[in-house]
């Protein structure tokens, strides 16, 4: 087998176990409160690792992580939820001097293919409000039941008159 393609097929193989991938990452406020989150996909049930940061004034400062250690300016402002598919940080008494180049890395356990990173520039005036019902339509399962169901629901209240 040719060397050249012998590497490629390797690199072609590699690129498909990926076991994550960030699919998105937004920022948003929620009252004087940033939510960052990164919305990714997953290929495994292996835990997941994950690490944001903020760039700011050319030095990377860790605001909350598995990966490493947070730093004490973060730690008690700082907090991480997952949902499936998500990651989302929350940093209260959000101000202009927490702006900057904000990062979403996630590793998977036993990917041995690197970790996936994503930045996004985040600007307090640049911020949009987070919407209310966001939440509830990362979880649409129920969501679709609660739709499927309106129908039902009518039927039930018809008869009872």
């Amino acid at each position: 087998m040719n060397p050249t393609v012998g590497i490629a097929v390797i690199l072609t193989v590699l690129q498909a176990a990926h076991c994550q991938m960030i699919k998105d990452l937004s920022a948003c406020l929620l009252g004087q409160n940033l939510r960052v989150d990164c919305r990714y996909e997953n290929k495994t049930d292996n835990p997941l690792t994950y690490e944001f940061s903020i760039t700011k004034d050319n030095r990377k400062h860790v605001i909350h992580s598995t990966i490493s250690v947070s730093e004490n300016i973060y730690r008690s402002r700082a907090n991480v939820t997952m949902h499936k598919n998500l990651v989302c940080l929350h940093l209260q008494s959000f101000t202009t001097s927490d702006e900057g180049i904000y990062m979403c890395e996630l590793k998977a356990t036993n990917d041995y293919t690197g970790n996936q990173i994503r930045n996004i520039t985040v600007i307090k005036d640049k911020l949009e409000k987070c919407a209310g019902f966001s939440l509830l339509i990362q979880n649409t399962s129920w969501l679709l039941l609660l739709l499927l169901s309106l129908p039902l629901l009518q039927a039930v209240d018809f008869v009872s008159l």
